[in-house]
């Protein structure tokens, strides 16, 4: 393997123009395939960058194959989509927006989970790629895909991608946390969890609010079977096991003296083996029939499975290959094994399992050092993040742009590079 610092001359000159972009990113939002605007910019850049470019995939995915000479074949991916978040960081570039939720609901929407960030690092990465054809050799296949974790990767799938596009000897991937900006971790092997998601609809039988005796309250019994279910992971799952269950939402009744006629909940569950992950199914299913039984309910619960994403695994071998390059380009002292995989899901990991190829999925830390005083790098691998420090998914989360943008796309081409910048494998 050879470094690639060619790849990354002029990245400095082009950095201005890569933060205005993650502004506007941030500033302009989208759900979960409706990531129109974003798709459309994402498209004009990289065919002015010189990409081949593909739009439509998988609903609003867009898809760059570049190619300079024979060589490996690189995955590249970022994820568009934003989340309903109302935001509060109070930022200049704070979001504003709102959208339409599948519920058809208009809904607050943020990029509360750093999805602008993956962007605008890829798009920097395939700018660098495209400045510099010279420097490397083989096909990058550049995919900025809609919906992580909502069905997004699947269907870029499922939109004929291993007939369309080169087939990738290696898949990579990153994602901002909220760890010192400069921190990378990885590790081999399961990276993270498995996601699985459920709605049930709980059955009662409404009246008025003075006359309980006359219902059946499906209020309560959702409160039942929210409390129940907290006893899962505590008391069902073995403390050496890895296991989450979240109630995320509960909506009933429309008025204050009206008892209902349903209930409705949507359930998430993390597990990191197919044990585990069958246990929480079966004890959701019997602790939700068993609630609505104790409660005299006149129908039996529905209980629907959706959004299902598998361990997400990254391969031992490729695995090294990315930490010697992320620790040339960045700093030994910069790049850290993970003890353990991560409780949160991802879809990338769809992309190396349809297609059969090796993947990497690594960590890179976006939040001023600053948050973390007193606290040394070891301490957040072993200890993890400490709760004053806004995680994804919060309305304060706002990665620091520089110089997370910086450190984004250099791992990226850092990454992509160890196979792109390899010395040509000799002819037996």
């Amino acid at each position: 393997m050879t470094s690639t610092p060619a790849l990354l001359s002029g990245l400095d000159e082009r950095l201005p123009d890569l933060l205005a972009l993650y502004r506007d990113l941030h500033a302009h939002p989208e759900l979960s395939f409706r990531e129109t605007r974003t798709a459309a910019l994402v498209a004009a850049r990289l065919r002015a960058q010189g990409w081949q470019v593909t739009e439509g995939v998988g609903g609003t995915g867009v898809v760059g194959v570049l190619t300079s000479g024979p060589g490996p074949v690189v995955l590249l991916r970022a994820d568009m989509d934003a989340l309903p978040v109302r935001e509060e960081t109070g930022l200049p570039y704070a979001s504003t927006a709102t959208g339409i939720d599948p519920d058809g609901n208009e809904v607050p929407v943020m990029h509360a989970c750093g999805h602008d960030m993956h962007v605008t690092c890829l798009l920097g990465a395939t700018g660098q790629l495209a400045a510099h054809r010279d420097a490397w050799h083989g096909t990058v296949v550049a995919v900025f895909q809609p919906a992580e974790e909502v069905g997004g990767a699947p269907a870029v799938l499922e939109d004929g991608f291993a007939d369309r596009f080169p087939h990738p000897d290696i898949c990579l991937a990153q994602h901002v946390a909220p760890a010192p900006v400069g921190f990378l971790g990885l590790r081999p092997g399961q990276v993270m969890a498995a996601s699985d998601s459920l709605r049930i609809r709980l059955f009662g039988r409404g009246g008025h609010g003075s006359r309980p005796e006359a219902t059946v309250d499906p209020v309560v019994l959702a409160a039942a079977v929210v409390m129940r279910l907290q006893t899962v992971v505590s008391r069902e799952v073995a403390a050496d096991r890895t296991a989450v269950l979240t109630v995320g939402s509960l909506h009933a009744g429309t008025k204050e003296n009206i008892i209902p006629d349903t209930a409705d909940l949507s359930i998430n569950i993390r597990s990191t083996t197919p044990a585990v992950r069958d246990q929480l199914f079966a004890a959701v299913e019997r602790i939700v029939r068993a609630e609505a039984a104790a409660s005299g309910a006149p129908k039996e619960p529905e209980i629907t499975r959706f959004h299902s994403f598998p361990v997400t695994v990254n391969d031992d071998e490729a695995t090294a290959t990315v930490r010697t390059a992320l620790a040339d380009a960045l700093g030994e002292h910069q790049v850290f094994t993970l003890p353990t995989g991560v409780t949160g899901s991802e879809d990338f990991g769809a992309f190396g399992t349809a297609l059969e190829t090796p993947s990497v999925y690594w960590f890179f830390g976006g939040t001023d050092p600053a948050e973390f005083a007193g606290l040394s790098s070891a301490d957040l691998v072993t200890d993890g993040i400490p709760p004053r420090v806004p995680a994804n998914h919060s309305p304060l989360f706002a990665p620091v742009p520089e110089p997370t943008v910086t450190t984004g796309v250099r791992a990226l081409l850092a990454a992509a590079g160890a196979w792109l910048c390899a010395a040509p494998r000799a002819v037996q």
